[in-house]
C-alpha cells in the first residue's frame, strides 16, 4: 500500500516538474522565471527525498538538504542583483 502511494507521488512531482518547466520557458519577465526555478528546485527536493526513501539509502536527504540551501542562497543572490539592478536604473 505505502509503495503504491509513494509510486502515486512519484507521477504527481514529475508532473508539477513539467508544470514547472513550462512556466519557466514561458515566463513574462526574469522574476516569474526564478520564481518557477525555485518551484522547480523543491520539486526536486521532493523527489529526492521520495528516491532515499525507496531505495533505503537516507543519505540523499542529507543531499536533498544541501541542495535546498543551495537553492535558497541562488534566489537570494538573484533577488539582490534584481533588486541592485532596478535601483541603478532609476
Amino acid at each position: 500500500m505505502a509503495e503504491s502511494i509513494l509510486n502515486l507521488a512519484i507521477v504527481v512531482i514529475l508532473l508539477a516538474v513539467i508544470v514547472g518547466i513550462i512556466c519557466l520557458m514561458n515566463g513574462a519577465n526574469l522574476i516569474d522565471r526564478v520564481i518557477s526555478l525555485d518551484f522547480l528546485t523543491i520539486i526536486t527536493m521532493a523527489l529526492i527525498v521520495i528516491i532515499a526513501h525507496l531505495s533505503g539509502r537516507f543519505i540523499y536527504v542529507d543531499v536533498a538538504i544541501v541542495y535546498g540551501l543551495l537553492s535558497f542562497l541562488g534566489v537570494m543572490a538573484v533577488t539582490r542583483y534584481i533588486g541592485i539592478k532596478v535601483t541603478h536604473n532609476k
